[in-house]
């Protein structure tokens, strides 16, 4: 159970009502973020931008995002992340071997390099000189700042997680954890 209890949304003032009737009701992250009546629409937009107009390959994005939620100790993370990872195409074996990280077998050398960035940016706070020198080498410069700022979206989603103890959706609930398209409005 939540620390604290999801609000009422009828009780949020029209606009934010108008905005939170276009997210899955369904999705707990979801129905907690409103009490950040100013933030949340700008988290969404931010949040589904990550998962849809980044130049970084969705796979090494999903990656990093539920390598960040092992680390962060996110239980409900991993498992929406894991969810997307299998939907679009991330193969079991390596779903499951991110809780192991870069040192897995599974892994090629550019994804171990962004698992590598990953553990670094969230237990040092930024890449070490060698590993950003690996990384700069590999990916273009937006690829770069996508790559660390997703690190700390997801960095920042798993604390307001794991801070509020939001729980689990049951199954029938459950949806594939993807942001809604929320535009501008």
């Amino acid at each position: 159970m939540a620390r604290i209890p999801y609000p009422d949304i009828s009780a949020l003032p029209p606009k934010a009502q108008e905005f939170q009737a276009r997210i899955n009701p369904n999705v707990n992250i979801f129905r907690m973020i409103p009490w950040a009546e100013t933030v949340f629409p700008h988290w969404h937009r931010l949040g589904n931008a990550f998962l849809t107009r980044t130049a970084l390959d969705p796979i090494l994005r999903e990656m990093a995002i539920v390598r960040t939620g092992h680390l962060r100790g996110s239980t409900y993370e991993v498992h929406q992340h894991n969810r997307i990872s299998a939907r679009i195409g991330m193969a079991a074996e390596k779903i499951a071997a991110l809780a192991e990280g870069p040192s897995s077998d599974v892994f090629d050398e550019t994804e171990k390099l962004v698992l590598r960035f990953t553990d670094e940016v969230v237990k040092d706070g930024k890449a070490s000189d060698a590993t950003f020198a690996a990384a700069a080498k590999r990916f273009s410069n937006r690829e770069l700042c996508e790559l660390t700022l997703v690190i700390g979206f997801y960095m920042m989603v798993s604390a307001f997680l794991e801070t509020l103890e939001i729980e689990l959706e049951d199954d029938e609930g459950a949806t594939d954890g993807a942001l809604p398209n929320v535009g501008r409005s």
